[in-house]
């Protein structure tokens, strides 16, 4: 199935926001598997014919060109959390880290969509603002499907099918709806020849992190044996984000005005988002532990879906995107030596 030339649009919009909180949260959490990667904060994003890496202070976007070539955008990473460092405090953080994604992950999906079809149609970056209006309407696009539609749908059966629904149900079928309108959404997708090409992007990413991990040299052969399936992925994230929603949901009252229960789960999205992101970031440090291991399954199983086997061309482009991510570190690392 492929889509029209205007899905590069939507891609900006809904599948470009939930692509950076899916992809880019890796970046933000230490692993648990390699010591290496503890103090080297690796993550990255797939994005339209390419991937984005980031490291402990840059990130690099490579982009498969029309022409065969690779065109590769990076860029120094200075954290918020160091010019304010309460913000490092446990779920804040979350939250920032949340945001920062956010923004870098459109930007990415932004930059690669301008380099793969620009000898098409010519398409230039969109300025500031644009990206800023892009990552607004998805993010009320997202609101108004994965929030609002459920919770009508769950106001609507407790008034016409069980009048006196507890509260806990009622969070609990709301959960269960928002869940299922996320899955068929994924499901949905998937189908499509583009977002298939950026699921591989995906699974390349997560190859090249693992390879990383493991302390090996960056190559194709050795990125080839690696899963496409990784515990810090950010759909481990939202699967984190729709289980704990339900617990923190429940503390509104399901009797309240159908206007306050919705600003209440808008309100607290950062705090769900910042509760999610403690629990997978201490689940994927602990992955010896069987508890943390069936903590982070749901989201390797949903993996299934949103990663798929890269070809080498796509593995490349993952290391290049790496490489050039860390040359940031090295420099900063030099810097520091010489001082």
């Amino acid at each position: 199935m492929r889509a029209p030339k205007a899905w590069l649009g939507s891609a900006r919009l809904i599948s470009g926001t939930f692509g950076a909180v899916m992809n880019g949260l890796t970046a933000a959490m230490p692993a648990g598997t390699a010591d290496r990667n503890v103090d080297m904060l690796i993550g990255g994003q797939a994005v339209i014919e390419g991937v984005m890496m980031r490291s402990l202070t840059g990130y690099s976007v490579a982009v498969r060109q029309p022409n065969g070539e690779v065109a590769i955008k990076k860029d120094k990473l200075v954290s918020v959390t160091t010019k304010y460092p309460f913000l490092k405090f446990p779920v804040l953080r979350g939250s920032v880290v949340l945001i920062q994604s956010l923004i870098l992950g459109i930007r990415a999906l932004n930059y690669s969509a301008s380099v793969a079809t620009a000898s098409e149609e010519g398409e230039k970056e969109m300025s500031s603002w644009a990206v800023a209006s892009s990552m607004l309407m998805a993010l009320v696009l997202g609101v108004g499907v994965f929030i609002l539609a459920p919770l009508g749908i769950t106001n609507l059966i407790r008034h016409y099918f069980a009048p006196g629904m507890g509260n806990l149900a009622y969070n609990a079928i709301d959960g269960v709806l928002r869940a299922l309108f996320f899955f068929v959404y994924i499901l949905s997708i998937s189908f499509m020849d583009e977002i298939k090409r950026v699921f591989q992007y995906h699974g390349a990413e997560h190859k090249t992190v693992y390879t990383f991990e493991a302390s090996e040299d960056l190559t194709v052969e050795n990125a080839r044996t690696k899963s496409t399936l990784h515990p810090r992925c950010g759909t481990s994230f939202l699967m984190f984000v729709m289980a704990i929603s339900i617990l923190v949901f429940s503390l509104v009252p399901s009797t309240v005005p159908f206007a306050v229960k919705f600003l209440a789960r808008v309100v607290l999205i950062p705090l769900i988002a910042g509760l999610a992101y403690e629990v997978i970031r201490f689940s994927a440090r602990h992955l010896a532990n069987p508890v943390c291991r069936m903590l982070t399954r749901p989201g390797m199983w949903l993996q299934k879906i949103t990663t798929k086997e890269p070809d080498d061309s796509q593995l490349q482009v993952a290391i290049t995107a790496l490489k050039e991510a860390l040359m940031y570190d090295i420099v900063e690392e030099t810097q520091a030596a010489v001082a």
